[in-house]
């Protein structure tokens, strides 16, 4: 028991080492911890041997993958399939079963495995996932479009496709005759469709109907969703992931049910469960099972990479008319596997494994083989690759606007007037209500919540403008983005005064340093925001003669670029120039 003990917290210890250095190093997380879980398999194995592990971590890493399926499933509504457009609705469809197909068919050929295995291993890496491809977004920073399409694949693939590996999974465990497959595989369904629909209906009515207090509705939902999990394989062996992966979708797509506050539990979850579960389960792994698969394992990797995904993309994109072909050979090259692939080949492997199958030793050094190629290789020359083809975003891709009171949104029409893409972020209804009246994009709640990551695409925002009277959050939404951006990217009102001095000096303040309550002071009492084209008769000492003390300079629109005027020396400020400004009432009304 004491060596368990140790076990644990030495792999709690590693996840946040290997967490936080990835966040300092700006590296890939999942490199981090498989390169963990590699050098520490020794110490592992000494505290608990294989045998002895295998019997302790089965029902951890079942009950993990069962909750990472149920919280992806419930990122799985249809209203976001049909929104999204046909290619992202083709590749979680048609393109996965391309993927499958082809892969499937290069195993068996090339590696010589059965068709159980191979089969089954193609199903595996049909998935990639937000927990990798959020990464791959950020740091290569390719065009809305390409973003919107990469990100919706690997949020709404990890639940599909997970459903579809356990799917062929059941079909490769049953097949003993036809008919014997036929029946328990339609049992299966009918217990994973049924018993999942009555789950997802029953704990979304306790939802809708407020049977759990605020602060039980996390905890309630996973132990509802883990008992109904374990009555599904107590009813019939494997059938669980498949009813908690359609529980999760019944709840995901029932009228008047929240399940924002779940999905944000789902980054502390993901935390947790997803670099717990990578260090062991590439603790598990012999590196020698790597070397048994000799040479032939490249010629896979490359029908992977080379074919399955350019074939799986080039149909999938038949019928669309936006997008170039550059864009599909991008796409075509963003394809990582993450910790689903992990954990569910490594969950099938042992079940596997224990039935006797031939070939299901080498079912987990070939998905981890997938895993470490592709998010080394397309991690290291993607950014080239989006360069070279020219399909990178501009450098400020969009603006998240922090507060939607008056200020802000005048602020925001502006920007969009000029043709910049502005989201404005408020927990205020009133305040969004009102954005939306004035043809705003907006979102109602806080910016850094784990639902707000998919519903105004955090990964496109390349400058953060924070204009709230929040002064709690405004510090939370400040430090949250320095770790996804630049810091000079992030810019504030004055209202920031509560971080440390060695803080503040790596933040950019607003419009000179004026503050929330000043402003809204002067928008309340009739000020607007101007926009005045500077020219020779009409400079920028004119404008401030003119107006005296009655205006604040706020920005400039140069060359088809917006700049944050106190950026600039006045020297800068030249003929042609678009100010920013806001003119209080008195001017207005002395002309």
């Amino acid at each position: 028991m004491e060596h368990l003990t140790i076990y644990f917290a030495l792999v709690g210890l590693l996840s946040l080492g290997c967490q936080w250095l990835g966040w300092y190093l700006k590296l890939p997380a999942i490199l981090l911890l498989l390169l963990a879980g590699f050098m520490i398999k020794p110490v592992l194995n000494y505290l608990i041997p294989m045998g002895v592990a295998d019997e302790v971590l089965f029902p951890f890493i079942s009950m993990a993958v069962a909750i990472i399926l149920f919280e992806g499933a419930l990122t799985l509504t249809l209203d976001q399939i049909r929104g999204h457009g046909r290619m992202v609705t083709n590749l979680i469809s048609i393109g996965m079963l391309i993927t499958w197909v082809i892969i499937s068919s290069a195993c068996h050929l090339i590696m010589e495995t059965n068709w159980m295995v191979s089969t089954l291993f193609g199903a595996l890496v049909v998935v990639t996932g937000p927990t990798v491809i959020m990464p791959f977004i950020r740091a290569i920073q390719p065009s809305t479009k390409l973003s919107n399409i990469l990100l919706w694949e690997g949020i709404l693939i990890d639940p599909v496709g997970a459903l579809f590996a356990v799917l062929i999974y059941e079909f490769v465990m049953t097949n003993h005759d036809t008919l014997h497959t036929v029946i328990v595989y339609g049992y299966m369904l009918c217990i994973g469709l049924g018993l999942g629909s009555f789950a997802g209906w029953v704990v979304g009515v306790a939802l809708r109907r407020h049977i759990f207090p605020p602060y039980l509705i996390n905890v309630a939902v996973m132990v509802l969703m883990l008992a109904v999990y374990v009555l599904s394989n107590s009813i019939i062996e494997e059938s669980g992931l498949l009813t908690v992966t359609v529980m999760g979708v019944v709840l995901a797509n029932m009228d008047d049910v929240d399940v924002s506050g779940i999905l944000e539990f789902k980054e502390t979850l993901s935390v947790l469960l997803i670099s717990g579960l990578f260090i062991l389960l590439a603790a598990r792994v012999d590196i020698d099972q790597f070397i048994l698969l000799g040479w032939p394992v490249v010629a896979l990797l490359a029908v992977i990479l080379f074919v399955a995904r350019p074939i799986s993309i080039w149909v999938s994109s038949l019928g669309t008319k936006d997008l170039s072909r550059n864009d599909l050979l991008f796409l075509s090259w963003i394809s990582p596997r993450g910790i689903v692939a992990a954990a569910v080949s490594t969950l099938f492997a042992i079940k596997l494994e224990s039935q006797n199958i031939e070939g299901a030793e080498l079912l987990v050094p070939l998905v981890f083989s997938v895993i470490i190629t592709t998010v080394v290789l397309q991690s290291l020359t993607a950014n080239r690759v989006a360069k070279i083809l020219g399909v990178k975003s501009r450098k400020y891709r969009r603006i998240l606007i922090f507060g939607a009171g008056a200020f802000p949104r005048q602020f925001a029409s502006i920007l969009k007037e000029h043709g910049m893409e502005v989201v404005l972020a408020d927990p205020n209804w009133m305040n969004t209500s009102q954005a939306r009246m004035d043809g705003l994009d907006v979102y109602f709640g806080n910016p850094t919540t784990e639902e707000a990551k998919i519903q105004i695409d955090l990964n496109n925002v390349g400058r953060v403008f924070i204009c709230s009277p929040y002064r709690q959050l405004n510090l939370l939404v400040a430090y949250y983005f320095e770790n996804i951006l630049d810091t000079k990217e992030i810019y504030h009102l004055s209202s920031l005064e509560h971080k440390k001095e060695k803080d503040k000096e790596k933040d950019k303040e607003l419009f000179g340093g004026v503050s929330y309550n000043e402003l809204a002071s002067l928008v309340k009492s009739g000020a607007t925001i101007k926009v005045t084209k500077l020219s020779e008769e009409f400079t920028y000492e004119n404008l401030k003669e003119k107006a005296s003390e009655q205006i604040i300079p706020l920005a400039l629109f140069k060359n088809n670029a917006f700049q944050m005027l106190h950026d600039l020396n006045e020297s800068d400020i030249e003929q042609g120039d678009g100010l920013m400004y806001l003119l209080e009432s008195k001017t207005e009304d002395k002309k």
